[in-house]
């Protein structure tokens, strides 16, 4: 079914508030509802990036911090956060004293940095919550150096039938139930599934980073095709 304008309108604001609440349980959840398999696809994603101590990062939808921390321990220094809910950052400053004051609250549409500012910028799981993907695949371009690489971890559907039907069935049902029960906020973890399954019917990661002007794009698929990295270079 088609958004009509006033979804669309309300969607960022449903997406911020859903994210302002759950922040608090984010870190549990993520690694509880994955099975832990989320820190070995943050680090798969930066080894495929290929991020070192010359690295200039901008991670947006920083969330709490779990990527930029994996970052840090990959030998990254200069490390810039970004997310649109003050509760995240709130949490990112917390656990990562390391980097405070060098994140802002902001959305990826609309970037506060100079051009030509950074040499990798990372996402993880944040790029279907985007309100124009197209608006920040064009700011990502922007901000990043030339020969700069922007690297998106992101979730999928499988592929083959029965692993579709698996995952289904426990991104409809279980996640949900326990999501939202150690949140106690059911929408939230009812819109996580329902976000992906939207997301990969209507948008080609590839097709994208190539109409922002990426070259050398490339897509990794992990964990039975249920997550996906693509890159793109800034040329």
């Amino acid at each position: 079914m088609t958004e009509n304008k006033t979804d669309n309108k309300e969607r960022p604001k449903k997406i911020r508030r859903i994210f302002e609440s759950i922040a608090f349980r984010y870190d549990l959840l993520n690694h509880l509802l994955s099975f832990g398999l989320d820190f070995y696809w943050r680090k798969k994603a930066l080894k495929l990036t290929g991020v070192g101590k010359e690295t200039i990062l901008l991670d947006i939808a920083c969330g709490t911090g779990d990527f930029a921390a994996e970052a840090r321990k990959q030998g990254v220094r200069q490390i810039i956060g970004a997310d649109f809910s003050f509760n995240m950052l709130k949490l990112f400053n917390e656990k990562s004293d390391w980097i405070k004051g060098k994140n802002f609250q902001t959305v990826a549409e609309f970037i506060p940095l100079k051009d030509e500012t950074v040499t990798n910028i990372t996402v993880a799981f944040g790029v279907r919550n985007f309100y124009n993907i197209p608006a920040a695949f064009k700011n990502f371009n922007r901000v990043l150096k030339k020969n700069g690489k922007v690297t998106i971890l992101e979730f999928r559907l499988p592929e083959k039938r029965f692993l579709k039907f698996v995952y289904n069935s426990y991104f409809k049902y279980i996640l949900p139930a326990v999501g939202g029960f150690i949140s106690r906020d059911y929408e939230a973890y009812k819109y996580l599934p329902e976000s992906v399954e939207e997301f990969d019917k209507k948008m080609n990661l590839v097709e994208l980073l190539r109409e922002a002007e990426f070259g050398e794009i490339k897509r990794y698929s992990m964990t039975f095709g249920i997550v996906q990295v693509v890159t793109g270079h800034k040329p």
